[in-house]
């Protein structure tokens, strides 16, 4: 599929990746991602501790290597992996290993025993996270146009946008599988699920869920008989790329979990009008391809998923992992109110991780790679 024409104007997937990681883009500013939008990482240290017990789950699992290795994808400035390492027990923190995967460049005072890679390690045993990564794999957006057929969305550095040749190839086949935008007169446009989401599709391995709570908000579509100009407009974003890389960096592990923690939406659920949109200084704004803000579009998580998957939602791994928003009880203020204040202090960090309509909405997608699902509640049947 041409992806570039006169005037500057190209896909979305070029543009976004010269944006964010071109010479001057976004993710090599020296401020990093913390200084523009809060992850969970950010929000509190209890996110990098529930991610340590993570690991030694699957440092049990593993039979307890002499190397264990913890991956951070899309690692910014190496926040999540130091943390991770700091809250480790002492007897796994001598045999881990901290890998940071990142296209900028390293951070000053890092932590020497975290290696600052430009791809995920080879071969390695343990542990693979990715937080907010994939939804940052730049993609290829596409709309229907009057008669309902996709076309590839145009943009130029100014964010100005228009339609350019359909969809054709890999990308046409993703989207009829995965997000399709119209129907034909045999085949009319799905009908509105639940605000809680479909199951996925059948032909996704049978260990794969969905979540329990909706982690895009209530569906929204088009259902009647077809209409090619009821389509018109409709867009969607084609997770080819992320497929790929999901797929990439689950085969540079040799044994162990990955995890890929992001925004996510659902086959027969997906936003009608897709989710591409930008961030800067703590605020969402337009998403303009010329580095001054992140570009982002949250994920199709079930479309990554490989066999032997299961997809849940942050609020349910980190219950799973010990994370709780309950607030502690009154009797502990009046025998040891210093831990009183911090145990409410912790507890507040914790329903904001966990928070229906904020962070506790992100999907989890657990893979893993020889080893049973280490998750608590996680192991299920071989099929």
């Amino acid at each position: 599929m041409k992806r570039e024409s006169a005037g500057g104007v190209r896909g979305w997937r070029p543009a976004t990746e010269e944006a964010l990681y071109g010479p001057s883009g976004f993710y090599r500013r020296p401020e990093g991602p913390a200084g523009h939008f809060r992850t969970s990482v950010h929000a509190s240290p209890l996110f990098a501790g529930a991610v340590a017990r993570l690991l030694c789950l699957v440092d049990e699992a593993l039979a307890h290597p002499a190397e264990l290795a913890f991956v951070d994808m899309g690692a910014g400035r190496g926040e999540l992996v130091t943390g991770v390492l700091k809250a480790l027990p002492a007897e796994v923190a001598s045999r881990a290993r901290g890998y940071a995967v990142e296209r900028a460049a390293r951070p000053a005072g890092l932590d020497h025993r975290i290696e600052w890679l430009p791809a995920p390690p080879a071969d390695v045993t343990g542990l693979l996270f990715a937080n907010e990564w994939l939804d940052n794999v730049p993609l290829d957006v596409a709309e229907a146009d009057a008669e309902g057929t996709a076309r590839l969305v145009l943009v130029r550095e100014d964010g100005t946008e228009s339609l350019g040749e359909p969809v054709a190839g890999a990308e046409a086949e993703w989207l009829a599988r995965w997000w399709p935008l119209a129907g034909t007169p045999d085949s009319p446009l799905p009908r509105p699920e639940a605000p809680d989401g479909p199951p996925p599709p059948e032909d996704l391995p049978e260990e794969v869920r969905p979540p329990t709570a909706g982690l895009q908000g209530p569906a929204q579509g088009l259902h009647g008989p077809y209409d090619p100009h009821a389509a018109e407009g409709l867009r969607a974003e084609i997770g080819l790329p992320r497929d790929a890389a999901w797929a990439a960096a689950v085969a540079s592990l040799g044994r162990g979990l990955a995890v890929a923690v992001d925004y996510a939406h659902f086959a027969g659920a997906r936003p009608p009008f897709g989710t591409l949109t930008g961030f800067k200084d703590g605020r969402e704004t337009a998403p303009v391809p010329d580095g001054s803000c992140d570009i982002t579009t949250h994920v199709a998580l079930d479309a990554c998923a490989l066999p032997g998957a299961r997809l849940l939602s942050q609020r349910e791994a980190l219950g799973a992992l010990g994370v709780s928003g309950e607030r502690p009880s009154l009797a502990l203020a009046s025998t040891d109110p210093t831990a009183y204040v911090r145990a409410l202090a912790g507890a507040g960090e914790a329903a904001e991780l966990t928070a229906r309509g904020g962070l506790g909405d992100f999907g989890w997608l657990l893979q893993p790679v020889g080893i049973p699902d280490p998750l608590p509640g996680g192991e299920r049947p071989s099929t």
